[in-house]
């Protein structure tokens, strides 16, 4: 099961967990009023699991791929590393399934204080578009994840500020319903 933690404000190691002391934990529903949701599936059959062809039927997620993190198998490594931690935000869901290995998706609350989301094999993460965050591999070095997509795949992040795209504005609309 995912687990989810309030971050400390450390500039140390990204790979590190980062937990405040004591830890202040996050539940999926706190999640879920953030506009993130969260699915555990069976990636060890991840190419013919009928739960996951559901939800693409049902998501509409027509294109997918998968890419590995690891200074071994990702080009220009390095510079990828630095650019997926960059606090920014897309114009559509992100949609992350972990197939093996293990990372770290970082959201912004309502408060802008950072969460932090331990994924390992068999999470599937949406990220709402207009969300602020960043992606960081943990200390393991290695993800292998799915990426999926409605329609043709669109990699641009916005890096922060990005607050007058009218997906943020809709983000912010929708945190607003949420706390009402």
């Amino acid at each position: 099961m995912v687990e989810a933690w309030y971050m400390d404000e450390s500039q140390e190691d990204q790979r590190a967990p980062h937990r405040l002391q004591p830890n202040r934990a996050v539940s999926l529903e706190q999640l879920r009023r953030l506009g993130v949701a969260y699915r555990k599936l069976d990636a060890d059959n991840y190419e013919t699991d009928p739960c996951l062809k559901e939800i693409r039927r049902a998501e509409n997620y027509s294109w997918m791929d998968i890419i590995t993190i690891h200074k071994d198998k990702l080009p220009n490594y390095e510079e990828k590393i630095k650019t997926f931690y960059e606090e920014h935000l897309h114009l559509d869901d992100e949609i992350r399934y972990v197939l093996d290995g293990s990372g770290y998706f970082d959201v912004r609350d309502k408060d802008d204080k950072w969460i932090r989301i331990s994924m390992e094999k068999g999470d599937m993460i949406t990220l709402p578009a207009g969300i602020y965050h960043r992606f960081t591999l943990d200390e393991n070095n290695y993800v292998k994840a799915m990426r999926l997509f409605v329609g043709e795949p669109v990699w641009t992040a916005y890096n922060r500020p990005a607050d007058d795209f009218p997906a943020r504005k809709q983000y912010m609309k929708f945190l607003a319903e949420e706390a009402h």
